[in-house]
């Protein structure tokens, strides 16, 4: 990065991590006063600098601002210059995870892993985009050997350019589903086809080192169909039945016999855990075999477990490591928590996000739990452009297929996937936003009910789940 020093800058300081908004900044950081629709980060440069910034990034320099400036032309691109600069002298391996869904708790899983061996560190929060990333990376120092780091998008080309920011080792994909599809509509408003998230997902790809490792889901055809075109690509050839790739390694979750491409991590046997949310299941690579009890509710985390360790036994991690490790991890709060009601009914905390097959598959695994009735409330699911109604009506026919005794709506959308499951026959209620259905919600809850909650973040239903348990740490209170 590139600049002019204004004021009292020690040109040769050590600062620590970069910082974007004023409110966060600890000590000892670099301010980026970067423009934004809303707002401009220029008018938080005293707030930042008050707070403990050691100097602030800025294109118009900022008077009285109580500490030293450095002026650059595009206070965004010295962010970014900043971290390639970074990533350059940094001696340490970067894991990007991407996918529709499940790249946070994926991320977790993998952190935990690789931390049996490998000192490690990982993304906060969800910083995966062209601004959380480079203060995920900014932050890292030389007590660091892996990075584990989520890397999303929501527009054609913004997840290569993260990848190119980040150089990663390993390139872990989950899954592809439609989700973000308002930002490939083509021009003319026809719908975008999930082809086009594919397509936006294998840009993962652009920056992965030239022996960096592909981690891939078999059981999704987007994600296969990715790598294969990436393989082909470079030369190579598309994945042979039963054959161990060195560039690419395998999971899925119970593969039906003699499927290609060959999975070298599966797991099989699935069935709950006694006493506990989670399930029990036989991991396998290579031949060997282990027993592995996941406390982390559905099937959609034992894949998302497989995507974690099919990357750390491809590392090394030992089969025995992975499995003792699995027994450690707890759902993040809007992700899978199971949570006894003082009411007497069953709680699945899904609210962190949302789209239409990760409803599904969560209304699958909530009616996998014993109930006298399973409830489904169910928020807007955002950025799905112009079939965003077909989609929603979808979701209220999968509630009464899947015989859901009570669908909850909050917010307009919501109001399709309600009108399509009373259509069949199910009993229904709708709430225009987050705090009404808070109150009149927790009214409709019976001892013994199993109630999903699930919807986009953009619905806030996490509001809902804090009224719901009133020993919770509030919303507003917690980390991202």
């Amino acid at each position: 990065m590139s600049g002019t020093l204004i004021g009292d800058v020690d040109a040769g300081a050590c600062y620590r991590g970069a910082a974007i908004d004023s409110r966060r900044v600890e000590g000892g950081e670099l301010f980026f006063a970067l423009p934004g629709e809303r707002t401009d980060g220029h008018r938080f440069v005293a707030a930042a600098l008050a707070a403990g910034a050691a100097a602030v990034v800025v294109r118009t320099p900022v008077e009285d601002a109580g500490g030293p400036q450095i002026r650059v032309d595009d206070v965004t691109e010295a962010l970014h210059d900043l971290t390639r600069d970074h990533r350059r002298l940094l001696d340490v391996r970067v894991a990007g995870v991407t996918g529709s869904a499940g790249k946070t708790t994926t991320k977790d899983l993998l952190a935990l892993l690789l931390g049996e061996r490998w000192r490690v560190r990982k993304s906060p929060g969800n910083l995966n985009n062209l601004l959380g990333f480079p203060l995920t990376l900014l932050a890292i120092g030389t007590d660091c050997e892996w990075l584990v780091a989520e890397m999303g998008m929501s527009v054609p080309g913004e997840l290569a350019a993260v990848s190119r920011l980040g150089r990663p080792d390993v390139a872990i994909f989950t899954n592809v589903r439609p989700a973000h599809l308002a930002g490939f509509e083509e021009p003319n408003g026809a719908p975008a086809d999930v082809e086009a998230i594919a397509r936006a997902k294998s840009e993962l790809l652009e920056g992965l080192a030239d022996d960096g490792l592909i981690v891939a889901n078999a059981g999704d055809p987007r994600v296969v169909g990715l790598v294969e075109r990436h393989l082909v690509a470079r030369g190579g050839a598309a994945p042979a039945p039963g054959k161990c790739m060195e560039r690419v390694v395998w999971f899925e979750v119970e593969p039906a016999p003699g499927k290609v491409p060959s999975a070298e991590v599966t797991a099989h046997g699935l069935e709950p855990l006694a006493g506990e949310p989670g399930t029990r299941f036989t991991l396998e690579y290579r031949g060997d075999s282990a027993n592995v009890e996941l406390p982390l509710h559905g099937r959609v985390n034992v894949e998302n477990f497989l995507a974690a360790a099919a990357c750390a036994l491809r590392l090394g991690v030992p089969l025995e490591t992975v499995a003792s490790a699995a027994r450690r991890p707890r759902p993040a709060a809007g992700r899978g928590e199971v949570i006894s009601l003082p009411s007497g009914a069953t709680l699945v905390d899904d609210s962190y996000n949302s789209n239409p097959e990760a409803a599904r598959l969560a209304l699958e695994a909530a009616r996998q739990l014993d109930g006298r009735r399973h409830v489904a409330i169910l928020g807007d699911m955002l950025e799905l452009g112009s079939a965003e109604r077909r989609y929603h009506r979808q979701l209220g026919r999968d509630a009464a297929e899947l015989g859901f005794g009570l669908v909850v709506g909050v917010g307009e959308l919501a109001s399709e996937t309600v009108a399509a499951a009373g259509e069949a026959g199910v009993e229904t209620a709708w709430f225009a936003d987050a705090r009404t259905a808070s109150a009149g919600a927790s009214a409709l809850i019976r001892e013994g009910d199993v109630v999903l909650v699930k919807g986009s973040r953009g619905t806030a239903l996490e509001h809902l789940v804090d009224r719901l348990v009133p020993e919770r740490t509030p919303v507003q209170e917690r980390p991202n």
